[in-house]
């Protein structure tokens, strides 16, 4: 039997699922959830193979709740957003439902996830999950962490730096420091420009934090920043500090 969740907050789209799902006997519903908090426990809890998730959704979106997995099922996304943002999934495997959808269109669905390859589905969840830009304006000022079973939300406006740390991204704030299974090109490339800028390969540095630039080595600099933690300026990460700084 393979085991199935729902993450919708719309429950007449939780319920056109359970309908179509009638025809797959193979596959049971173990829970739905009407948001990604709940669906969080409920992946952690019955290890499903498939899972049915909608992008948007109160509390914590779609993207946001794949980056906090370790473990990716299968997933098909349910959606309302249009073809253009949808163009980004086209290109891979992992399949899609635009709301609203047939049972036609459903049934190619299911029919691509029970012929598909585990590991081919979960590679490109996770490559979705990593490197889809958001498309909700809130998505973008916030950053969300699983500390145990807790869910922290991180506002970018909090944020000092962020520093490359192995496999992961230490997110530091006044507050602590937190980690986040991700990579500095993927917040280069979804942090706010005007807000943020990468001085090394190893830093991002929040640009209202920078109290001092000095002299370090032969074509190096160190930032000082509010906090009064230094951070290092590598010779490419200088122009670009240069430039945001106006100077």
């Amino acid at each position: 039997m393979i085991k199935a969740l729902i993450i919708d907050d719309e429950p007449l789209a939780r319920n056109i699922i359970k309908e179509y799902l009638l025809a797959y006997p193979q596959i049971e519903v173990v829970e739905e959830c009407g948001n990604g908090f709940e669906g969080l426990k409920a992946i952690t809890q019955h290890q499903p193979q498939l899972v049915f998730l909608d992008i948007q959704m109160p509390k914590i979106t779609g993207f946001e709740l794949l980056e906090l997995l370790e473990e990716l099922p299968a997933i098909i996304f349910t959606t309302a957003f249009d073809e253009f943002a949808l163009k980004a999934f086209e290109a891979n495997a992992v399949d899609y439902l635009l709301k609203p959808f047939s049972e036609e269109r459903f049934n190619k669905a299911l029919d691509k996830f029970l012929s598909s390859n585990k590991e081919d589905q979960n590679s490109t969840v996770q490559n979705i999950a990593h490197n889809i830009v958001p498309q909700n304006q809130t998505q973008n000022e916030r950053i969300v962490i699983k500390l145990g079973n807790k869910i922290k939300v991180i506002s970018i406006y909090d944020i000092s730096y962020l520093a490359a740390d192995d496999d992961y991204v230490k997110i530091h704030t006044a507050e602590g420091e937190y980690l986040k299974n991700q990579t500095l090109a993927f917040f280069e490339k979804n942090l706010n420009p005007n807000l943020f800028v990468r001085v090394h390969r190893s830093f991002i540095v929040k640009i209202d934090q920078i109290t001092k630039i000095e002299a370090y080595e032969k074509d190096t600099h160190i930032l000082i920043l509010k906090s009064g933690e230094k951070i290092p300026v590598s010779k490419t990460g200088y122009p670009k500090l240069k430039a945001v700084l106006g100077i």
